[in-house]
Parts: structure tokens; sequence; C-alpha cells
């Protein structure tokens, strides 16, 4: 009885265990390469660690959130304190924003007042 000739593209029952080896240990050197690649940190995680110790940049208009964190205050209480006048705020379309200024003058009348009494 013969044997039907290998395939194209297959080879004989020796070749064939010896690739087999050749590709497990390419697909082995593949995977260690890849887990090196991933345990090293992209430069997208080490701007984002940077990005978490930044401090807020100079702008002349804030968020209401952003007011409430230079006044170190929460921020319902910073609405609050729009709502009831004590610290200007201005509407661009539907967006409210603090000028800057206006958080450093609250500041300034606070230390007055607690200077007064």
């Amino acid at each position: 009885m013969t044997m039907p000739s290998p395939r194209r593209g297959q080879t004989s029952s020796s070749k064939h265990g010896m690739a087999a080896d050749d590709s497990t240990a390419e697909i082995a050197t593949k995977v260690a390469e890849l887990a090196a690649l991933m345990a090293e940190p992209s430069r997208n995680e080490t701007d984002e660690s940077q990005d978490a110790t930044r401090t807020l940049p100079d702008r002349v208009l804030l968020t209401v959130e952003e007011a409430a964190e230079r006044l170190n205050i929460g921020r319902t209480k910073t609405y609050a304190l729009v709502k009831s006048g004590e610290i200007e705020s201005v509407l661009i379309g539907r967006l409210r924003r603090v000028p800057a200024d206006t958080v450093t003058e609250y500041a300034h009348r606070l230390l007055n007042q607690h200077r007064a009494a």
C-alpha cells in the first residue's frame, strides 16, 4: 500500500514534528516579547500620571468646580455662593464660569472680615 503524497503546504510526518517545534518556539518568543512590551509603561500612562499631579493652569475663567477646588470648598457650597452673589459669575451660552480674580477677591474679603472681627 502506498502512502498518498502530502498536499501542498503539508510536510511528511517527520518534518511536521520539527516544524511544529520551531513554530512553538517562535510563538513562545513572540509571547515573551509581547509580555515585556506590555510591562513597560506606555507614553500615555506616564502622561496621565503627570496630569494627576499637575496644578490648575492660570485661567481667566474657571468652572464652578475649579473655583471650588481653588477655594478648597465643596461644589455645592460654591454654587450657593454664586447664587447669593458673594462670588460673581458669568454665563457663556449655557456655561457658567467664575472669573479667576473673583475667587481671589472673595478669599481676601473673607480674610478682611476675619481680621475685623
